[in-house]
């Protein structure tokens, strides 16, 4: 096998490419709009419709709690679906956590609260929690690669920009959906108004099951399976040469705790500090559409000028704005709020944008989807699951936003040390099964 980088022998098919990205999109705007639409509802009806006997801060860190149980589940998917995803393929993985993303989603709108069946509410909110945490660890390493696998070397970036375009697609309509439903009163939003928005992520589903059933296996995929020797365990082989998974996960921390900050805890800090409800939600309807535009521009950039400048330049930019964004929250302007709230989003966007393509980049064929998998689930078990926990932690005896800036500066820290470990891989040939080893 060469070492040295070259064009892949499988040639890209436009159509299928399409609809490959299409349905990538999709799988990604479900995702996205499931989970930050369970985000969203931790911080305004979770806390009092399932923990309804604790005092308003303990019911506020239990409910981030079954938020982070959803990530503590993704790397257990990555797992899972990734062993598979290496060994039979990736579109039959790939219908599948579609499927279960999208039913979890739709069963937690119809579960009984706290005062209709007790404890048992919590306890089935929180399995249908690990169960959509599970599909989403393997929902996005089997997306990312095969719109990484189907494009061609100098376009890797801006097809993964496309499909992660569904990142704030999703977010759109989730946070759309809950800005009408928050309209309602209290009482109707804590009875029947929340559920609706889980109820609807069905006709998401059939759209995007209808597509993804449609699309051809990765070419790359198919061509390695009679060359390439397949790894018994794959996450065994992983693990053997642990830096490269490090690396990827390391790179992530920053992007999945900025998302954190300015969407899912966003939401509570901004109350408690004395804006209304409508206007946090508000801010995110901005965050989404920036991000729109963001994500698809910062990933054809490092296309051009590579995926560490790109992403170096998000983490070294959160560690020196962080103070100036949050004190722009606490003037208590809410265009300012608006304003701090798009300007992490851009951040975010340029730290996040490349990853797909990156960690693709970073493992060989044979551990591609189990690699790729796990880093980035353990970046968003670490980055974006544990930050809204820490946060509202720490801030049980007030609101202040020194430690949310520190958390922030702290996360771009290990974004920017992981980066600058990592060679530059955009071109690199798919089936040079040579890793991204550490550049210094």
């Amino acid at each position: 096998m060469s070492s040295a980088p070259g064009p892949e022998s499988v040639s890209a098919d436009p159509a299928q490419l399409r609809r490959v990205a299409a349905s990538s999109l999709l799988g990604t705007a479900i995702e996205y709009y499931d989970f930050l639409l369970y985000s969203t509802m931790t911080a305004l009806v979770f806390n009092k419709v399932f923990f309804p006997d604790s005092d308003p801060a303990l019911g506020t860190i239990a409910a981030f709690g079954t938020l982070a149980a959803g990530y503590v589940a993704r790397p257990i998917g990555g797992i899972v679906f990734g062993h598979f995803g290496d060994r039979i393929g990736r579109k039959k993985m790939l219908v599948l956590t579609m499927a279960m993303m999208g039913l979890a989603s739709f069963l937690i709108g119809v579960l009984p609260t706290y005062q209709a069946v007790g404890v048992i509410a919590p306890l089935l909110l929180v399995l249908l929690r690990v169960v959509q945490g599970i599909a989403i660890g393997g929902e996005w390493g089997g997306a990312t690669l095969m719109v990484t696998e189907h494009a061609e070397p100098g376009r890797r970036g801006f097809w993964n920009g496309v499909m992660q375009m569904g990142s704030p697609i999703g977010s759109l309509l989730s946070t759309a959906v809950v800005a009408v439903v928050a309209m309602l009163p209290e009482e109707d939003l804590l009875s029947w108004g929340w559920r609706i928005p889980f109820l609807a992520s069905i006709v998401l589903l059939a759209a995007g099951l209808y597509i993804r059933i449609g699309v051809t296996e990765s070419p790359v995929f198919r061509e390695a399976e009679d060359t390439v020797e397949k790894a018994q365990i794959p996450l065994l082989s992983v693990l053997r040469r642990p830096g490269n998974l490090l690396l990827a996960c390391g790179v992530g921390i920053g992007p999945f705790a900025l998302t954190a900050l300015i969407s899912t805890y966003m939401i509570s800090y901004a109350t408690s500090i004395g804006y209304d409800r409508s206007s946090a939600v508000t801010g995110l309807l901005f965050v989404s559409s920036t991000a729109l535009i963001a994500i698809p521009l910062f990933s054809a950039l490092s296309d051009r000028v590579g995926r560490r400048p790109v992403v170096l330049t998000g983490a070294v930019a959160i560690v020196v704005l962080a103070w100036p964004m949050y004190a722009m929250v606490d003037t208590g302007s809410v265009p300012l709020l608006i304003l701090a709230m798009m300007l992490g989003q851009l951040i975010q966007a340029a730290m996040f944008a490349p990853l797909g393509a990156l960690l693709s980049e970073m493992f060989g064929t044979a551990v591609r989807y189990t690699g790729a998998s796990m880093g980035y689930q353990l970046a968003a078990l670490i980055g974006g699951g544990f930050t809204p926990l820490i946060a509202s932690t720490l801030l049980a005896g007030g609101p202040t936003s020194v430690p949310l800036i520190i958390l922030a500066m702290s996360c771009g820290l290990v974004t920017i040390v992981a980066i600058y470990r990592i060679k530059e891989t955009s071109g690199q040939d798919l089936r040079d099964a040579a890793a991204a080893v550490p550049a210094r």
